[in-house]
Formats: structure tokens, C-alpha cells, sequence
């Protein structure tokens, strides 16, 4: 599981004032990044493509927010993939939106997916 405090930019918010539907999207993607960042680290890269998301919007965010949280948790690790599950929140918990993506480890230079290693099912919490 990884959490990431995110600021909300003058950028984000939309012509009703509060956070657009897509800038939720980038949200999601940084979670990721911080979800992924110890095999990052470690190998230098780790490539995956996003192949299904969904997000139910539950709450508006506001620019007097300040900043959401993202966490995002590992839910199954497959062969090729993992579904990972994904929440923001406002600081005082409130929740603003909820989904799930799958993600499929890539192999750049084949062009498709690969399965993932044993090293990287470790890493992502997956338990022989």
C-alpha cells in the first residue's frame, strides 16, 4: 500500500470551482508511481501499461482543500497484471473517489505484455 499527499493546483479546478473529473485521472497515475516506486528504484524501471480503470466520483474537491490524499493498494497480482484498488481523499477523510485499474507488466522492446517475475510479485506483496 502506498499513500501520497497531493497539492491542488489553480490548474486543476475546472469553470464550477472545484477539481475536473480528468485532473482525478493524474491523481490516480501518481499513486501509482508511488505504489511502484520501490521496484523503480531498484531495477531502474519497471514498465506496465494501464489496460481497465474505473473511478466512481463520490465527493467534489475544492481549490480551499489544499490537497487530497491518494492511496493505493495492491488487491490481486496475476500472471501478466495486477488490479490495484484506489481511494482519494480529502485530508479530513472524507472520501472523494474510488476505483480499481489493472495494470500489465509491458515488455517495450516485444511490443506486449510479459509475465511478471517472481522478484516483482514479492515487491507488490504477492505471498508463494
Amino acid at each position: 500500500m502506498a499513500t501520497i499527499r497531493i497539492p491542488i493546483r489553480w490548474r486543476d479546478l475546472d469553470d464550477l470551482g472545484h477539481v475536473n473529473q480528468a485532473v482525478y485521472h493524474e491523481y490516480l497515475e501518481e499513486g501509482r508511481g508511488e505504489l511502484f516506486a520501490p521496484l523503480i528504484e531498484a531495477e531502474g524501471s519497471f514498465q506496465f501499461v494501464l489496460a481497465r480503470i474505473e473511478l466512481d466520483y463520490r465527493h467534489e474537491v475544492r481549490h480551499t482543500d489544499r490537497s487530497v490524499e491518494v492511496t493505493t493498494t495492491v488487491e490481486t497480482i496475476g500472471r501478466t497484471s495486477v488490479i490495484v484498488a484506489n481511494e482519494i481523499r480529502r485530508v479530513d477523510g472524507t472520501l472523494i473517489a474510488e476505483g480499481r485499474a489493472v495494470l500489465v507488466a509491458w515488455d517495450g522492446e516485444a511490443r506486449r505484455s510479459r509475465p511478471l517475475t517472481e522478484w516483482e510479485k514479492e515487491q507488490l506483496g504477492h505471498k508463494p
